[in-house]
């Protein structure tokens, strides 16, 4: 049996949804909160062990909860320090950013 560790970075608006999907499908995660991105906003990262065969259901339950959507932010947020915009603008944020990565070995304690 091949494992795999999907990462999921993930908007906290998001991540409860994404959680109890995961959850609901029989997945277990870990939780991370972190931040980053354009705007330096909270994300949340999940810790994902899987079997090889699982990892489309687990991206495919991911993409369910994870919705990417836009706001308008002002005041150069996320611009070049020193810059200033008076002018709002619209981002996109949310959505999901998924790793998977080879899992060398696996061991539950």
């Amino acid at each position: 049996m091949r494992m795999k560790l999907v990462i999921a970075i993930v908007h906290s608006d998001d991540a409860q949804a994404v959680l109890t999907e995961i959850s609901k499908s029989g997945y277990s995660a870990t939780k991370l909160s972190t931040t980053g991105g354009f705007m330096k906003a909270g994300n949340t990262t999940l810790l994902i062990g899987v079997e090889e065969t699982q990892v489309d259901e687990v991206i495919e339950l991911i993409g369910k909860r994870a919705h990417s959507h836009k706001q308008i932010v002002t005041g150069g947020a996320g611009k070049s320090e020193g810059s200033v915009s008076a002018m709002p603008f619209e981002v996109k944020v949310g959505g999901a950013t998924v790793f998977v990565v080879d899992v060398e070995k696996f061991v539950k304690l």
